[in-house]
């Protein structure tokens, strides 16, 4: 069965942009709901038709990638009830395919990407896709050292006393050929049987009852006191590894996955390899057919490309492998009553309507809540408060909204009618219109600094997990001391504590408060004075800069002196700074133009003078510190022979490179192949190296 979001006709540009923005914000917004929170409030049914949906639109008209950076990002930072680990290789998430054809453009896309002919033999494996948490696993010497949840992909939380009470995971490897580092990755998971006596168990005692086995699993590794974790039966399946010294156990995926079981760890026994998209697709469905058999949940089939050489050439794209996917299994239904319209106010202003559900059991999870993305999406379904729809889910708790049940509406029904005043302080609210004179997806409030919904927001995204990550610095304190006149702006956070000294009215002495957790807070407040370059900029609520394209920004610029310079410089049209934030590799018009306008607003350059008087940003890890081209800013041009653009893109990227799409003084290496033009000549007018493609492969070690 064809996906609906695949089954739709390429709108218009302008039809096609109000849609991404509303999606692209929605999206956002549930990554924090459910990476963060452990709170979704949409189903992985909603969730992955809004990125595939997103995914599509940027396939029809590739620029509205450059709005912002939603569609390649993955989780969120670690909870601040645990110690944080690096992962040393990052922990990315996959991509997600729901039709057959959709195996098929895979497979295809891979033998694009590597140059491969058709009758090129490919072989991929097939796993089970396990509906748990992922975890990485440290082994030194063959010793358990440290596991660490995925969080936002780069830093997790660091749970090693809790996955050392799972029995399923051995404390020592064995066998022979064990590296001296191995970093293990998986799904820790609960089967239906544990987890239907847990609830029982739970119900029972008076304590909560959890939604579904993964929700269990989460709560039972996330316990502060590990006993807890260790009397709730949790189980782990090996896929995958990070970091991993001296040569590999093997030269395929199915290869280690098979030395895996041999040192001891479980791995899954449905994995296959397998040679054609025809055979995977009747793999799936096998594996579907099973599905209710197996002892765990699973919500798809996992292929990857077998040959880890392969793997390596394809690399990846921002937040997933050029060489998986997730082929994921339909979604359930039901139908329930929408009983209101919520609407919500972000940071920047958007406008969100939530619906307020009936609440309704699809698949066995309770569900009240569903987003409606924006007003356009209200109006093209028709939905009306008191109307019966359809929604629906896939392994998580509140539904998407498919339709409205028109037959079962009640006469005196009336359309929808989106506000046009802010509900929080009662501003106007506009649809904004771009240069060409084309209405916003989103709706937002034109109160700016007056509306405290918007004020309060932006000091709560400065505050959060993949920003500033400051921990007692939650919603909630941001709210009260908002209230109290004691943080409107990012440096008083910095500066609350020396107010705090010199006013008769303390902090400690307000309801909530205290002497211990004040002194938390400050102590907390003082640890993020030295702050990761990107998270900065992520922290300072740009338009269109995600987490993504502030690691972009961090990596290409080394300091944020240098960041701002070139962004205040670029407010000439005609200026090469302009040009050299353009090309950034995955910048674009749109981002540069939202970083130009903020540092060029002087409001923010109060703000941020004021913020940076309290900080000291530190410049981002190196990708690959030890590549010949790490650092650099290389440009190719040309037509390349041993590998496809995009792979050479991606070769540079994984070396630490920063990849431009044109030549400029700060470019530091040109690799040219037959048929340069003018790029080659500009590197010539300004003395950039230039070397061909034989050259590049001999620089960076073959």
């Amino acid at each position: 069965m064809k996906s609906p979001a695949a089954a739709n006709s390429k709108p218009s540009l302008r039809s096609a942009r109000k849609e991404h923005d509303g999606l692209a914000a929605e999206i956002a917004r549930h990554n924090i709901a459910y990476y963060q929170n452990d709170a979704p409030e949409i189903s992985d049914a909603q969730y992955d038709a809004m990125r595939q949906r997103l995914e599509e639109l940027e396939g029809f008209y590739p620029e509205l990638a450059e709005r912002n950076d939603v569609s390649q990002q993955v989780g969120a930072a670690p909870s601040e009830k645990f110690a944080k680990v690096k992962h040393r290789v990052a922990m990315l998430s996959l991509g997600n395919v729901f039709a057959d054809e959709d195996v098929s453009d895979f497979t295809g896309r891979v033998r694009r990407f590597l140059g491969l002919r058709d009758d090129t033999p490919l072989a991929f494996t097939a796993e089970p896709k396990i509906d748990g948490l992922s975890c990485a696993i440290r082994y030194e010497g063959g010793e358990f050292v440290q596991a660490a949840t995925r969080g936002d992909g780069y830093e997790g939380e660091d749970v090693t006393a809790n996955v050392r009470t799972i029995k399923a995971i051995p404390h020592r490897l064995k066998g022979r050929g064990v590296p001296d580092v191995l970093e293990v990755r998986g799904e820790i998971y609960m089967d239906r049987h544990a987890f239907a006596a847990l609830n029982e168990r739970q119900a029972k005692a008076g304590e909560k009852v959890f939604a579904n086995p993964r929700n269990a699993a989460a709560g039972a590794l996330r316990q502060l006191d590990s006993s807890i974790t260790a009397s709730r039966p949790l189980h782990f399946f090996a896929y995958t590894w990070g970091e991993i010294s001296g040569t590999r156990p093997a030269d395929t995926q199915m290869g280690m996955i098979e030395a895996f079981a041999e040192f001891g760890l479980p791995v899954n026994p449905l994995t296959k390899v397998l040679k054609s998209a025809d055979e995977m697709i009747a793999h799936y469905r096998m594996i579907g057919e099973r599905r209710a058999e197996l002892a765990y949940d699973i919500d798809g089939v996992v292929y990857k490309v077998n040959d880890l050489h392969l793997q390596e050439r394809l690399g990846y794209v921002s937040r997933s492998p050029r060489w998986a996917v997730a082929h994921k299994f339909p979604a359930e239904q039901a139908i329930t009553i929408l009983r209101d319209i919520e609407i919500q106010v972000g940071r920047t202003g958007a406008l969100t309507p939530v619906a307020k559900l009936e609440p309704v059991t699809v698949g066995g999870v309770v569900v009240s809540n569903a987003t409606l993305h924006n007003e356009d999406e209200i109006a093209r379904k028709d939905i009306r408060i008191g109307d019966h729809v359809v929604v629906q889910r896939a392994g998580d708790v509140v539904p998407q909204v498919v339709e409205v049940v028109l037959d079962r509406r009640e006469k005196n029904a009336k359309p929808y009618v989106f506000p046009e005043v802010c509900p929080v302080c009662g501003s106007a609210a506009v649809r904004e219109l771009d240069a060409k004179g084309e209405a916003d997806a989103v709706r937002r409030c034109t109160g700016g600094l007056i509306c405290k919904a918007q004020a309060v927001e932006r000091l709560k995204h400065f505050a959060s997990r993949n920003a500033f990550d400051i921990e007692g610095l939650g919603d909630k304190q941001i709210e009260f001391f908002f209230e109290k006149d004691l943080v409107r702006s990012p440096a008083e956070i910095f500066t609350l504590q020396k107010r705090d000294s010199e006013s008769l009215t303390k902090i400690k002495n307000y309801d909530g408060f205290g002497e211990t957790s004040v002194r938390k807070l400050f102590a907390a407040i003082e640890e993020r004075r030295k702050i990761d370059l990107n998270r900065l900029i992520f922290g300072l609520g740009i338009r269109h800069v995600g987490e993504t394209n502030a690691r972009r920004l961090a990596r290409h610029f080394g300091t944020f002196e240098a960041l701002q310079a070139t962004a205040r410089a670029a407010n000439d049209p005609d200026a090469s700074e302009r040009a050299e934030l353009v090309n950034i590799d995955g910048i674009g018009s749109v981002v540069a133009e939202s970083i130009i306008e903020f540092f060029n607003e002087p409001h923010n350059i109060e703000a941020v003078g004021a913020l940076l008087k309290e900080i000291d940003p530190q410049p981002m890890e190196a990708v690959a510190s030890q590549s010949p081209v790490s650092g650099k800013t290389v440009v190719f041009t040309g037509s390349l022979e041993r590998m496809t653009r995009d792979e050479a893109k991606a070769m540079a990227e994984r070396l630490g490179a920063k990849v431009s799409g044109s030549v400029s003084k700060k470019t530091d290496l040109v690799v040219a192949g037959p048929g340069a033009g003018s790029k080659l000549a500009k590197a010539e007018q300004f003395g950039v190296e230039v070397i061909t493609e034989d050259q590049w492969f001999e620089r960076v070690g073959g």
